[in-house]
């Protein structure tokens, strides 16, 4: 079709112009050549809006039409669609084309879109306490409920995201997780694959550059560096116990400021173009109200869980040449809560126990060598076995993460990495917020197959007690771990 029209316009041109060819100077036919192509791509243009200005844009012009040729006449493209004359335009005025299409602010629901992930995983046991007789630990993950005797193939995660700009100044943001599961449908047993929310917010912006914005609704809680990236793009299969054990699925309901001053969102827009796996947009700055009690849980008290986090990278350019481009970032988080664990006997607590901690962070985005670490520290509700009680207790813990980044090898971009965590402390989600005493070692490799598709596998030597205060003592193990991961 482009074709055709283009070769038509050049034939009805030519027509127009008076004499042979050969009767101009070369100089001439140039001249000519250069104003067809630029009736051209006007005329394309205006085809493609499918409307017709005549007033918008002169194409010739007694100013730039040479003396010795004639102006093209408007009914040597009256055929057009794109072409119009004036009213009362002259046969020989000069032909005037429609300017470039004025594009219609897109509609709210045409700004939305729909993304996300899907992790599979498989867990093989190489040795180690799997099974123990009762009142022992066996060897269990409060992260991946497949890690069992009986574990195979599972789902870990299966979301899709729907977010967008309503406006330029509101955004929102809504994610279920499918991978979910629930128990006591058939007796005892569980089933998989139910559907739980995880994130729904709204984000309004209070300036044009998008430096202050507040967060309303369910969303992550900016408290660790390592909870608030996206398990589509954390490196490791799992969070580690002590950092998550704040926020165990690191979500609540509230509201939330965030300041990124612009210098550091250029920064980190530098380090997403690049590929670095960085933990989000959740400010350089955060400060946060939420319920306290936990993702998708009823509040059980009047008290606030207040929160305040920042973060700050750091360009080390001028450091020398070894650390050209390298970016080095650091910050630290701080809560206050008060919480209500579910009970034993039924019910929650009465007690709302205090829930205080504080954590700093540290990574240096690999280049390609990186390191990561997170620690905290604090107090919060824990099984108490010598008094058979739930205590505010001291808790402590984090981990220490290095690893070695390659973009370009002949099977892929490859990210081989090693984690050493350890964790003394409560955990809260659980029934009766069970003792957690965690030592684990993991060593893996991340392999990009695709830009879509990545596998990862890990070897872990696993230490610990499991969540529940009926078992006692530590179990130990060791095992392969696996995940593909696809997204869309």
């Amino acid at each position: 079709m482009a074709r055709s029209f283009k070769a038509a316009l050049i034939a009805g041109t030519l027509l127009a112009f008076p004499g042979p060819a050969g009767a101009q100077t070369i100089e001439e036919l140039k001249r000519e050549i250069d104003e067809l192509r630029t009736m051209v791509k006007a005329l394309q243009a205006a085809q493609a809006a499918g409307t017709a200005r005549p007033a918008d844009a002169a194409v010739a012009s007694s100013s730039t039409t040479p003396a010795s040729a004639a102006p093209v006449p408007a009914t040597s493209l009256a055929a057009s669609p794109a072409v119009a004359p004036a009213a009362g335009t002259p046969a020989n005025a000069p032909v005037v084309l429609a300017s470039a299409p004025v594009h219609k602010s897109k509609a709210w629901y045409e700004r939305l879109q729909i993304r996300g992930y899907t992790q599979m995983r498989y867990n093989a046991f190489l040795s180690g306490d799997d099974t123990a007789p009762a009142g022992i630990s066996r060897l269990r993950s409060v992260h991946d409920s497949s890690i069992s005797d009986k574990g195979s193939f599972s789902l870990r995660r299966v979301r899709l995201v729907l977010q967008g700009d309503v406006t330029d100044r509101l955004s929102i943001y809504i994610q279920p997780d499918f991978a979910t599961a629930v128990n006591n449908q058939a007796g005892s047993e569980r089933r998989e694959g139910f559907g739980q929310l995880r994130d729904a917010y709204a984000d309004f912006f209070l300036d044009k550059d998008k430096r202050f914005h507040l967060r309303f609704g369910q969303s992550k809680v900016p408290y660790g560096w390592e909870n608030l990236q996206s398990s589509s793009n954390r490196l490791t299969l799992d969070r580690s116990d002590a950092i998550n054990s704040a926020i165990p699925g690191e979500r609540d309901l509230g509201v939330v400021a965030f300041y990124t001053p612009t210098h550091v969102q250029k920064i980190w827009d530098r380090l997403a173009a690049d590929g670095q796996k960085l933990f989000g947009n959740y400010g350089a700055l955060g400060l946060a109200l939420y319920n306290g009690q936990g993702i998708n849980k009823t509040e059980q008290d009047k008290h606030l869980m207040k929160v305040a986090m920042a973060t700050w990278p750091l360009e080390l350019d001028g450091l020398g040449e070894m650390f050209e481009g390298q970016v080095l970032e650091v910050g630290g988080s701080a809560m206050l809560n008060k919480f209500r664990p579910e009970i034993r006997s039924g019910g929650v607590s009465a007690v709302a126990y205090d829930d205080n901690r504080a954590g700093a962070h540290i990574v240096l985005y690999p280049k390609p060598f990186g390191f990561q670490a997170e620690w905290n520290w604090g107090k919060a509700p824990q099984f108490d076995t010598a008094t058979q009680t739930i205590r505010s207790k001291k808790l402590s813990g984090g981990y220490v993460q290095t690893m070695y980044r390659i973009k370009e090898s002949p099977i892929g971009p490859i990210m081989p990495y090693a984690r050493w965590q350890r964790y003394r402390g409560g955990w809260k989600a659980a029934t009766n917020a069970p003792r957690l005493e965690t030592d684990e070692l993991e060593l893996g490799v991340e392999w990009q197959i695709i830009k879509p598709l990545e596998l990862t596998i890990a070897y872990a030597s696993m230490k610990r007690s499991e969540a529940d205060e009926r078992r006692t003592g530590r179990a130990e193990g060791q095992l392969i771990r696996t995940q593909l991961q696809f997204s869309y």
